[in-house]
Parts: structure tokens; sequence; C-alpha cells
């Protein structure tokens, strides 16, 4: 894992827990993981984005193309 790190607990899924261990050697667990959940909040953030536009698309007048790629480019610069 490349930068700082820090250990977090909080439970997961028996299942959950068995597939990782099982399909997951011990030394890229933690890697694995924060790659899948790393992939998670990006697509959480994606759709406040897209909830976000949605609303201000209903409320006031129509967003500019040019608006909208900007704010997506934003977001996905900063994974």
């Amino acid at each position: 894992m490349a930068g700082t790190a820090r250990k977090l607990n909080f439970m997961i899924q028996d299942e959950i827990a068995r597939d990782l261990e099982a399909l997951v050697p011990p030394g890229e667990r933690s890697r694995t993981v924060n790659e899948a959940l790393a992939k998670e909040l990006l697509a959480i953030r994606r759709r406040r984005i897209t909830t976000r536009l949605r609303a201000a698309r209903e409320k006031g007048p129509a967003l500019g193309t040019e608006k909208i790629v900007a704010s997506l480019r934003k977001d996905r610069s900063r994974k």
C-alpha cells in the first residue's frame, strides 16, 4: 500500500470473509480490500453528484454540457 495506512475495526459477513481468505493470499488482502473500497467510494461519489445534477436541473435553468463535463472530469480526476 502506498502512503500511510490506518487500522480500522469493522465487521464483514462470514461468507465474504471466507471468500477473501480462500481467494486472496494473506499478503494481498489489505490491498485487495483497499482497491475494492476505493472503487465503491468512487461509485458513491458519482451517484451523489448525479443526484445533485438532476436536482439542479429540475430546480433551475438547464445546465450546459460544458458545466456537466467539467464536473465529471473533476470527479474522475480524484481517483
